[in-house]
């Protein structure tokens, strides 16, 4: 799309070994389907690849399709319904037949010709192919939560650094207007000097004790499983392994990167983390899922603030912080409260805290991968936000009060608890 697109093809070559003819397809894209992307010159469209698309991973792919500086170009999936499926709606959009479809996603990342790709897989895969497309110089748009493990998040976000490139969490309530008038009022101090926050959570998990039973026609199950330990298949393909430990923490990680994030944003405290951590869990006492059903746990960060976070049947589901004089604003998806209400009409002024501002979370990100400047849900602040969850499930898991250091993310004196901020991961995998 422009000079840096050259230089990370270039790049790839001496990577890879790409031959002179192989780097010769960089710069061919389909006639056809150039001329109906829209008016963007073909030399400055993005072209982007899709790693993962199910549910999540076609909306995405989906939203992109919809920008008229995107060419999307390949997909990816362990499941071939998914990548035909796929690869028929991008065809479709682009009324031709070029839409190259992968199993392999190192196969897909390793092109040439890509500048970004979207990921959308089980939480458990998160973190090996956002390094890899890190690694290639590709830009990525990945679904939160941001990872699986703190030591997988911390990786990543070396990746992202050390590669510089744009990195955007789809934790899309950032570019919601109702949360960011949140986070700006009590940044502001519309609520007087914050004491507590508390942070609502869906409940919820798995329950079925489901039999072991043939892969599906069409599915790597492997492929699937990657880094996680082998089992037989059991049919939680394509939602319930969120109920399983091995590939997420239930329903607490996997919205963690939502409310959590936000009310880190509105407490200014996005780039670091809690110091002290203490809760409990409820866990299914038969069967193959093994994520709480119920939760709840305490953070108390440097600054004295104390942040509760629990699943929706104790606290609301949303972000509220709580101020001084009886003062609090409350967040959700379709809701903005706070007491007094006269709060909601305060104006904040120009030599005000001004939070980032974003209306459109897709096209953040796509102006972003052009001017290279940091999109509104970047690596560093989704790792602080599901390290949060992820802190909570350890403190869970220990039933202990473990003290946090949130400059070097170690549990202090801790072996048993500092050897949970990391998984094995199963042959030939590895980060």
């Amino acid at each position: 799309m422009n000079k840096r697109k050259l230089d990370r093809r270039q790049f790839l070559k001496r990577a890879t070994g790409i031959t002179a003819g192989a780097m010769a397809f960089a710069y061919i894209v389909p006639s056809a389907a150039l001329g109906r992307a829209g008016s963007v010159a073909p030399s400055n469209r993005i072209a982007m690849g899709a790693i993962g698309v199910g549910g999540m991973g076609t909306g995405d792919m989906r939203g992109f399709l919809g920008k008229k500086e995107v060419q999307v170009v390949a997909v990816c999936d362990v499941d071939r319904s998914k990548r035909n499926n796929a690869k028929k709606i991008v065809d479709d959009r682009y009324k031709t037949s070029d839409c190259a479809t992968y199993l392999d996603f190192r196969e897909l990342i390793g092109r040439g010709d890509l500048d970004a790709v979207t990921l959308a897989m089980p939480d458990h895969w998160h973190s090996i192919p956002a390094i890899a497309a890190a690694r290639a110089g590709l830009d990525v748009h990945a679904q939160k939560p941001f990872a699986r493990t703190i030591g997988e998040g911390r990786a990543m976000c070396e990746a992202v650094k050390r590669y510089g490139i744009v990195w955007q969490t789809g934790s899309q309530q950032r570019s919601g207007s109702n949360f960011h008038r949140a986070c700006e009022l009590v940044r502001n101090g519309r609520i007087g000097k914050v004491s507590k926050v508390e942070v609502g959570l869906p409940t919820g998990g798995g329950s079925d004790n489901k039999p072991v039973q043939p892969v599906p026609e069409g599915v790597d199950w492997n492929w699937w499983l990657g880094p996680a330990p082998w089992v037989p298949y059991r049919g939680i393909m394509h939602w319930n392994w969120r109920w399983m430990m091995d590939y997420s923490g239930g329903q607490l990680t996997d919205w963690a990167g939502h409310h959590i994030d936000i009310a880190h944003w509105g407490l200014d405290t996005e780039r670091t983390g809690p110091v002290e951590i203490v809760g409990k869990g409820e866990y299914p006492k038969d069967g193959i899922y093994d994520v709480p059903m119920t939760y709840k746990f305490t953070c108390k960060y440097a600054n004295g603030i104390v942040m509760t976070v629990a699943n929706n049947k104790q606290i609301p589901q949303g972000t509220k912080w709580y101020g001084e004089n009886g003062r609090w604003v409350y967040v959700k998806r379709g809701k903005l409260e706070a007491n007094p209400k006269s709060v909601l009409e305060e104006v904040i002024g120009p030599n005000e805290i001004h939070l980032y501002e974003s209306r459109d979370h897709r096209q953040n990100f796509l102006d972003c991968i052009k001017s290279r400047k940091e999109p509104i849900a970047p690596a560093e602040v989704a790792h602080r936000s599901i390290s949060v969850g992820l802190l909570g499930e350890i403190a869970m898991l220990t039933e202990q009060k473990l003290r946090w250091d949130p400059d070097k993310e170690v549990f202090p004196g801790n072996d048993a608890a500092n050897r949970m901020l990391s998984r094995p991961m199963r042959s030939p995998w590895h980060l």
